[in-house]
C-alpha cells in the first residue's frame, strides 16, 4: 500500500482522529502518505473553543502526534455548511484531491448525526468522481465512511445507519496514538460513559476488533472499492 496517498476529508479538527486516528498512525509508520483535508478549521461554534493560536497548536500537535502530512484547511463556517452552495464545497475537496493525488478517501458518514458531517460526507462523494470526469488524477481505489465518536453512533435511526463491513487493525499502539492526538485538543475529551473517553476509544476498538478477529481495530463502511486493486 506504499504506492497509495490516502486523503482523510473531514469538517473539524479532532473529527480525524475520532474517526481513524488509529489507521492514519499505523499507514503513516508503514510509510504511506497521509493527509488531511480539513473544511472548517476554526470551528467558532464549538463550546470551549480555545483560541485561535491555541486551536492550531492543538491541531499541530495531534498531527505530530499520528504522523501525517501538513493538512489542508478551510475556513467554511461551522454547523453552518448547509448555508455555502454545495460546489464549493465540491471543490474543496476535488482540490484536496488533486494537491494530494490521493488514491484512497476516507471521510464521514452521510448519516451522522451533526450536519456539517453530513455535507462533507455529500462533497466528499461528488468530488471523488474527479477522475472520471477526465481530470488529471490517479484513478480511485476506495472511498470509505468513517464512524466518528459523538455524531455517527449518535445519530437517530430513521435514516442511513453506519454499517461497517471493513476492519483495519490499529494495535494497542494504534489506539494509544489515537488517546494521545485525541488528547492533544484541549476540553474535547469527556469522562466515561461519553464517547469521547479513553474507555470509549478504548471500547469501541475491542468492538471492532472482535468482530474481525483482530487486535483493536477501527471500522469503516465502503462507499466504493476497486476490488483489483485488492485481490492481485
Amino acid at each position: 500500500m506504499t504506492n497509495d496517498s490516502v486523503l482523510i476529508v473531514v469538517a473539524h479538527p479532532d473529527d480525524d482522529v475520532l474517526g481513524c486516528g488509529g489507521t492514519a498512525y499505523r499507514l503513516a509508520q508503514r510509510g504511506v502518505t497521509v493527509r488531511l483535508a480539513i473544511l472548517c478549521g476554526q470551528v467558532t461554534a464549538r463550546n470551549h473553543r480555545p483560541e485561535d493560536t491555541a486551536l492550531a497548536d492543538d491541531m499541530r500537535r495531534a498531527i505530530e502526534i499520528l504522523g501525517l502530512e501538513e493538512p489542508i484547511v478551510g475556513d467554511f463556517p461551522n454547523i453552518q455548511m448547509n448555508t455555502v452552495p454545495h460546489l464549493e464545497l465540491v471543490r474543496f475537496v476535488e482540490h484536496a484531491i488533486v494537491a494530494t493525488q490521493a488514491t484512497r478517501i476516507l471521510t464521514s458518514h452521510p448519516g451522522d448525526l451533526n450536519d456539517d458531517h453530513r455535507q462533507v460526507s455529500a462533497a466528499t462523494q461528488a468530488a471523488a468522481r474527479l477522475g472520471q470526469r477526465g481530470a488529471k488524477v490517479p484513478p480511485l481505489k476506495s472511498l470509505h465512511y468513517m464512524e466518528i465518536l459523538s455524531a455517527t453512533d449518535w445519530a437517530y435511526r430513521g435514516g442511513d445507519a453506519f454499517a461497517p463491513d471493513t476492519f483495519f487493525e490499529i494495535g494497542l499502539d494504534g489506539l494509544d496514538a489515537k488517546t494521545q492526538a485525541l488528547a492533544a485538543y484541549r476540553d474535547v475529551m469527556r469522562p466515561y460513559p461519553h464517547p469521547r473517553s479513553p474507555e470509549g476509544l478504548a471500547g469501541l476498538a475491542a468492538v471492532r476488533g472482535a468482530a474481525a478477529g483482530l487486535q483493536h481495530a477501527e471500522a469503516f463502511q465502503t462507499a466504493y472499492l476497486d476490488l483489483g486493486q485488492v485481490i492481485r
